[in-house]
């Protein structure tokens, strides 16, 4: 063959793969602008969600309105809003529109199967651990992230667990390909175990219960020396940077850690569960001058009006336990929240659990069943936690600006027997789809084909 016909033959390969790339280009475009027809959805990602009750948790409800959403937050929501064209619209009539869920205190992602150690992964070794972070071992693709978010749940505080200080918490969303995407709020507070009520309840028919190897005197005296040797190491890093003839300290792990605490820049989630022990709490926070956070105080209504003084909000353990202490009476637990919230301190209700983080809404009917208004048992797991923890500015509450974390629900979202027909995540819809409603339609199938 000569050169002259290699030539050509270069040519006619070349012409023929550009071609072939002008082809796929306007199929890819063919292809996305049919999509965008579909979902009739333009590139400013517009979202109204017409004809809903909507139930702002802050504000006038609206018996019936749309809310639209502009890339990923509500631009605007009343009852008679202008759509513009080529906004994706999503029929809601006969639901009710919520601010999605915000679990306070869990184990989400950290923990898969407690009776299965290789998939628990909520605490580190030793008892002083502020360099922890639960994010480094949330698990993003746990199971139990879609059951709860199926149930209207749309973000969650990730708590480690062990020790004096187990470490860093986190919140996130329960949305994402991966543990970093999912974040909201990387470091979001220091979580402290004081000792449980001594003496509780705690075993089989009561028995079993055991003495704190460590009293929270003790412990909090431990923590205070912990706090003094991060403000020194502190002192001695600036006077150092001052002056070249001192020597820098060495560096010191526990210490830099514990230097957004003491700085107050870092609030301190505190474990605490009796009511003397949650006064002695409340005593280190005022002498150490440091953001706090109660969780758990099982007995917080016995001192309620001490925690109102001290202006310090409590996230309200589990409601699935047993009363610690007999004398309290079954229904203590319940009341709780009720007289903390009358006493006028703030709460937030939480699952304190992975597996059942789906349940978080009846802890909050619960308490309303006891007499805590309902809407408060409402505000009580959105805005209120998003206020605790300083993101509500940002999520909590159905208002314009704000992320679009929007329940559709076909009744009261506390009700155990209410149906969530829709969730979005910052204006996107989410898979509701579960290890549940697998299951569910496994045996739906079986039944089919008998």
């Amino acid at each position: 063959m000569s050169r002259i016909q290699i030539n050509r033959c270069k040519k006619g390969l070349l012409l023929k793969f550009l071609l072939s790339l002008v082809i796929i280009a306007c199929l890819v475009q063919s292809a996305v602008a049919l999509d965008t027809e579909k979902t009739g959805q333009s590139d400013q990602g517009l979202l109204a969600i017409v004809n809903a009750r909507i139930v702002p948790v802050v504000g006038q409800e609206i018996p019936s309105g749309t809310i639209l959403v502009e890339n990923g937050k509500i631009k605007a929501l009343g009852p008679d809003l202008k759509i513009p064209s080529g906004t994706r619209i999503v029929e809601a009539r006969g639901l009710t529109a919520y601010p999605g869920m915000i679990d306070s205190y869990s184990s989400l992602g950290l923990v898969e199967i407690s009776g299965v150690p290789a998939t628990v992964d909520n605490r580190e070794t030793g008892r002083i651990n502020p360099q922890v972070k639960a994010i480094e071992a949330l698990k993003y693709d746990s199971m139990h992230i879609p059951i709860a978010r199926s149930n209207g749940i749309v973000a969650a505080v990730v708590a480690p667990s062990g020790g004096l200080i187990a470490g860093q918490s986190t919140l996130v969303k329960l949305d994402g390909w991966t543990n970093r995407e999912m974040v909201i709020k990387e470091s979001l507070a220091l979580v402290v175990e004081l000792p449980g009520l001594r003496g509780g309840r705690r075993g089989f028919m009561g028995l079993g219960a055991q003495q704190a190897a460590v009293s929270t005197e003790q412990a909090l005296t431990e923590l205070k020396e912990l706090f003094d040797k991060a403000r020194m190491y502190e002192v001695r890093r600036e006077q150092a940077a001052k002056n070249l003839l001192l020597p820098r300290p060495d560096f010191d792990e526990t210490s830099h850690c514990l230097l957004p605490v003491v700085k107050g820049e870092l609030p301190v989630i505190f474990s605490v569960q009796a009511d003397k022990d949650i006064l002695q709490t409340i005593r280190f926070v005022q002498e150490q001058k440091i953001k706090a956070i109660l969780y758990g105080v099982h007995q917080g209504y016995k001192v309620a009006e001490e925690i109102k003084q001290a202006g310090i909000p409590c996230l309200i353990g589990s409601l699935y336990e047993q009363p610690p202490v007999w004398e309290d009476g079954y229904d203590s637990l319940f009341l709780n929240p009720v007289l903390l919230h009358r006493a006028g301190v703030k709460i937030a209700f939480s699952s304190s659990s992975s597996s059942a983080a789906k349940d978080l809404p009846y802890h909050a009917a619960k308490a309303a069943a006891f007499g805590l208004d309902r809407l408060e048992a409402l505000k009580a797991v959105t805005i209120y936690p998003a206020q605790i923890f300083g993101v509500d500015k940002l999520m909590g509450s159905l208002e314009a600006g704000k992320l679009a974390n929007i329940v559709l629900a076909e009744g009261d979202l506390l009700e155990l027997g209410t149906r969530i027909e829709k969730v979005f995540i910052e204006g996107r819809e989410v898979d509701l789809n579960n290890r549940y409603t697998e299951l569910l339609e496994k045996f739906r199938k079986r039944e089919r084909e008998k």
